[in-house]
């Protein structure tokens, strides 16, 4: 189970590793976006600093600011001590790391303003 933290707007923010090319672990905090329906995005110039492999350079995706064009890329991360390798979108204009809607299809995200409580699991 991730423990993760609200900030003072309320956005949740859940640690999570990013693996780079030479198997570096860069520990990061990655605000969860559930209207974000790809496993993790970000900025286009971190990606290609952590040396990962360019997938497609021409992935559009629609976005509140219309048809937007991403590179996508294959990264490793671990979660919750668990290492996966997925697609992970690039774009230039990112200034957050973002977990999108399908990490919730195998855990269990947990809410509680009130007490302050924050899991994913």
């Amino acid at each position: 189970m991730i423990l993760g933290e609200f900030d003072s707007e309320g956005k949740l923010f859940f640690p999570m590793d990013l693996v780079n090319a030479h198997r570096e672990i860069i520990a990061v905090n990655a605000l969860l976006d559930t209207g974000f329906t790809e496993f993790l995005a970000l900025n286009k110039q971190d990606i290609e600093d952590l040396g990962w492999v360019l997938v497609d350079d021409n992935y559009p995706m629609q976005t509140a600011q219309g048809e937007v064009l991403f590179w996508v890329y294959a990264g490793t991360v671990i979660i919750d001590g668990q290492e996966f390798t997925i697609p992970v979108l690039g774009g230039d204009a990112l200034l957050e790391i973002i977990l999108g809607l399908p990490w919730l299809r195998t855990r269990r995200l947990v809410v509680d303003f009130p007490t302050g409580v924050l899991t994913l699991g």
